[in-house]
C-alpha cells in the first residue's frame, strides 16, 4: 500500500467518508463489519495499512461504536499504522462534565481518556464543553481540533432568510449563535431556559422585539426536540411571522422531528455531521482542511 494516509469508515458512513476523502484527496476504505447471533461484533481492515490512518466515526447511538472504536484501533496498531487519527464529526459523553450527585460518573473526563489512550489526534465539530474551555481538556491530546459548523449554517441562512434574527434555545447555545450572527451581521440574542428533566423545560425569551421577524433557531445539537419547540412556540406568540431552526448535530431522538415541527417550526437545517433527511450543508471540507493542515 503506498505510503500515503489512509482514511478508515464503517458502510453507514461511506456517502460522508467519500465527501472527505475526495476533498483531502486521499484514499478511503469501508471496514467489514459482521454480527453474530450473541451480538458480538467482528470487524476487518486491509490487511496492511499505510503508516498514518484516519478513522471516521461520528458518535450518535455511541455505546457500541466507542467498543468498535477500541477494535478498529489497536488493530490498525498492528497492522502497521503509527498515527491514529480519529475524526468524530459528533463527539458523545460531553455533556457530563460535572457530578451533580454524590457517585455520578463524570462521563465526559472516562470517555475523553479512553479515546486519548487510542487515538493521537482527534478532530470534531461543535462539542459540548459547557464548563470546560478547551477540547484537550475532555480529550488530553496534543492535536485536538475543534472545528464549527456555525458559518455554513449563517451562510445557509443568509441565502433562504432576509434578514433574520438568530435566537439561541439557552444559554450555552450563545457562542455558536454569536459566530454566525458576525459572519452576516443579523441580530441575535438567546433564551433562557430552566431544566427540570429531560423533556421538562421552561424556557423565557430575550428582551427584545421578535414580531414581525423571520426568526431561526440556532443551536449545537437537538434532541429531544422539547427545547426548541417551547421556544418555538414562545417566539410565535409573540408575534414571530416564522421560525426555523438550524443545528450543528441532528440527533432528533424519537418524536424530536415531530415535536418541533407540530410546534409551528418551519424549515429544520443541519450539517451532515449526524445523517439526517434535515441535512443542508456539508462538513466535509472543513474537515479535509483541518487534517491537511495537521499534516495528517
Amino acid at each position: 500500500m503506498p505510503n500515503a494516509t489512509l482514511l478508515l469508515h464503517f458502510e453507514e458512513d461511506h456517502a460522508s467518508a467519500q465527501r472527505i476523502a475526495d476533498a483531502a484527496q486521499m484514499q478511503a476504505a469501508c471496514i467489514a463489519r459482521h454480527r453474530f447471533p450473541d451480538g458480538e461484533l467482528k470487524l476487518r481492515l486491509p490487511p496492511q495499512l499505510p503508516r498514518r490512518v484516519v478513522l471516521l466515526r461520528t458518535l450518535n447511538d455511541p455505546n457500541e461504536k466507542l467498543i468498535e472504536l477500541l477494535l478498529v484501533a489497536q488493530t490498525a496498531r498492528l497492522l502497521g499504522a503509527s498515527h491514529m487519527t480519529l475524526v468524530a464529526p459528533y463527539l458523545a459523553y460531553m455533556r457530563q462534565d460535572i457530578a451533580f450527585q454524590e457517585g455520578e460518573v463524570i462521563s465526559q473526563r472516562v470517555v475523553g481518556s479512553f479515546l486519548a489512550t487510542l487515538f493521537d489526534a482527534i478532530i470534531t465539530v461543535d462539542p459540548h464543553l459547557h464548563r470546560i474551555s478547551t477540547l484537550q481538556e475532555a480529550v488530553p491530546l496534543a492535536q485536538a481540533t475543534v472545528l464549527t459548523g456555525a458559518p455554513l449554517l449563517a451562510d445557509l441562512i443568509a441565502s433562504q432568510r432576509d434578514r433574520p434574527l438568530l435566537v439561541g434555545p439557552d444559554e450555552e447555545s450563545a457562542q455558536w449563535v454569536a459566530q454566525a450572527a458576525a459572519r452576516h451581521g443579523f441580530d441575535h440574542g438567546v433564551c433562557h431556559k430552566i431544566r427540570r428533566g429531560d423533556k421538562d423545560v421552561q424556557i423565557a425569551l430575550p428582551d427584545m422585539a421578535v414580531a414581525g421577524r423571520a426568526v431561526v433557531l440556532l443551536d449545537d445539537v437537538a434532541s429531544s426536540g422539547h427545547t426548541l419547540a417551547g421556544a418555538a412556540s414562545l417566539l410565535l406568540a409573540a408575534g414571530a411571522t416564522s421560525v426555523d431552526v438550524a443545528v450543528t448535530h441532528a440527533l432528533f431522538a424519537g418524536d424530536a422531528m415531530q415535536i418541533i415541527l407540530q410546534a409551528g417550526v418551519g424549515q429544520v437545517w443541519s450539517t451532515d455531521c449526524i445523517s439526517h433527511p434535515s441535512n443542508a450543508v456539508s462538513m466535509a471540507g472543513r474537515i479535509a482542511d483541518a487534517l491537511v493542515a495537521n499534516n495528517i
